[in-house]
């Protein structure tokens, strides 16, 4: 019986670890064609998760950053944020004007921002918020803060994704998450 106990628990700790969710990786990657210079950086979402507190220095502490002097000029960027997350999805904003068109949107669950600029820098930016994240960002802050410890665990349960991609003449910026520990080539 004790046979039988013994490899009953190591199947048991077995497949609870194989059915341990994989890390997830917060991924950056920055190509600049002008210097010719590259950065990557692979972090695990487990480890942002205990550093970010730890650190208090210039505009972060407790986890949360400063945005600087931000006024919603009497708009309760929460109370925005819940009934967004009600709305059906569809294209909320579109600004277009000469060298510059933006647009934001709702999509399956994720805010969507896309602006071009086809004069001046020609860049585009392109920027992929879950919905969590976002609610995330604005838990126990100020108006003019960023939850940026909440965001992160909020981003430890979303599937893969791409975050950010700015594409431009000179550069080139990805911000993604995934299981993989590097960002690959």
């Amino acid at each position: 019986m004790k046979k039988l106990l013994v490899v009953l628990a190591v199947l048991a700790m077995s497949v609870a670890a194989w059915a341990a969710p994989a890390e997830r990786y917060l991924h950056v990657r920055v190509d600049d064609a002008t210097s010719g210079q590259k950065v990557r950086v692979n972090i695990p979402l487990s480890f942002a998760a205990q550093v970010i507190p730890a650190i208090d220095h210039g505009r972060l502490r407790d986890g949360k950053v400063e945005i600087g002097h931000f006024d919603a000029n009497g708009v309760n960027v929460k109370q925005i944020l819940d009934a967004l997350k009600t709305a059906p999805d569809g294209e909320f904003v579109t600004v277009q004007e000469p060298g510059q068109n933006v647009r934001v949107a709702k999509k399956n669950g994720v805010l969507i921002v896309h602006v071009r600029d086809t004069k001046g820098e020609k860049q585009n930016v392109d920027v992929t918020v879950p919905w969590a994240v976002a609610e995330a960002l604005a838990s126990n802050s100020t108006q003019n803060e960023l939850n940026v410890e909440a965001a992160i665990q909020a981003l430890e349960r979303a599937g893969d994704m791409t975050l950010v991609t700015v594409t431009g003449d000179r550069q080139h910026v990805r911000v993604w998450i995934d299981s993989n520990s590097t960002a690959g080539e």
